[in-house]
């Protein structure tokens, strides 16, 4: 167990490579500060959703949120500019096999984290669907604070809000959308235009 958990002490110094090729500094923030984000984004959704009668398996949900960037740290965090090059299939193909090749210590657990790394990239339950969501909405979170702090030119991290597939319905749906106006609202207040609109 040592050995991953020193492998994973370097996503805290990992940077998200997004915000330096935007021109921020070197420290905006690390693939783990993201992953923390994530996992309470998805926390807080699942307990939404959960007070209103959805079922929801929290401890899958924290799972999936603390591994689901766990193959950037020997892939390196791909910025969609970089994956416009390589191609989509290329990276989710080199993310795979890292993350195999991550967990392929673990023994039998190794295919519990397996499952779950797959069903987060497939979205193939709502847990992780929620995950995929929590991802995004941390990525606006972020920006807005950045903005808020004097950030320009990160207008294209907001176009998700507007294309994103969400692949939930119903009341899940619902929430997340509403999430993402509030988001959209708050960004509007200090000046900067929301997605779409300018």
């Amino acid at each position: 167990m040592v050995p991953i958990l020193v492998e994973l002490q370097r996503l805290k110094r990992l940077d998200r490579t997004g915000w330096i090729l935007r021109g921020l500094p070197n420290g905006t923030e690390s693939v783990a500060a993201h992953s923390f984000g994530v996992g309470v984004t998805a926390m807080l959704l699942a307990d939404e959703l959960m007070q209103q009668g959805v079922v929801v398996n929290v401890e899958k949900v924290l799972r999936m949120a603390l591994l689901h960037d766990w193959a950037e740290v020997r892939v390196g965090d791909m910025p969609r500019t970089a994956t416009e090059y390589f191609g989509a299939e290329v990276r989710k193909s080199a993310e795979a096999a890292a993350f195999r090749d991550i967990v392929s210590s673990l023994g039998q657990a190794e295919s519990l984290y397996a499952d779950l790394y797959e069903d987060y990239e497939r979205r193939g339950s709502l847990e992780a669907r929620l995950v995929k969501m929590a991802d995004i909405v941390d990525l606006l979170v972020e920006a807005l604070a950045l903005e808020r702090a004097g950030a320009r030119g990160l207008d294209e991290f907001w176009e998700v809000a507007q294309t994103t597939n969400l692949q939930v319905d119903g009341l899940t749906r619902s929430i997340i959308i509403d999430l993402l106006h509030s988001l959209l609202d708050a960004r509007h207040e200090i000046g900067r235009p929301s997605a779409g609109n300018g």
